[in-house]
């Protein structure tokens, strides 16, 4: 008599089944809320914290890719204007030899006298 038959696959039975026992992690489950509960938001959300946290290209590395190529990029255009103004000072230097050697390295023809007149206020 522990067993009961209702025919078929028992879908319209009125007899009562013994006493089934409760699984412990759907007793787990009824504490978790139920969007998380679904499979395709949970495979969402694993899939979203694998990309975010543990993929070899994970958002903290990109911030840090993306913060070193600007700082790259500052580089570049700095040594760019570096380039600029060594090209120009070269084009002076062919242009007035006399007046560079003259300003820059103090030099003078002979029997010139040369003054430095220094600026306080500047200084």
């Amino acid at each position: 008599m522990g067993s009961f038959s209702c025919g078929g696959f028992g879908l319209f039975c009125d007899a009562k089944p013994s006493v089934v026992k409760n699984n412990p992690i759907q007793e787990l489950l009824r504490y978790v809320p139920t969007p998380l509960r679904n499979k395709y938001i949970l495979a969402l959300t694993l899939f979203f914290a694998w990309m975010v946290f543990i993929d070899k290209h994970d958002i903290l590395t990109q911030f840090q890719l993306q913060r070193t190529v600007k700082q790259l990029e500052e580089e570049k255009d700095m040594y760019s204007q570096q380039i600029e103004q060594v090209e120009q000072d070269r084009l002076d230097l062919e242009v007035n030899k006399e007046k560079i050697a003259r300003e820059k390295y103090f030099m003078k023809k002979p029997g010139e006298d040369v003054f430095i007149i220094v600026d306080e206020d500047n200084q």
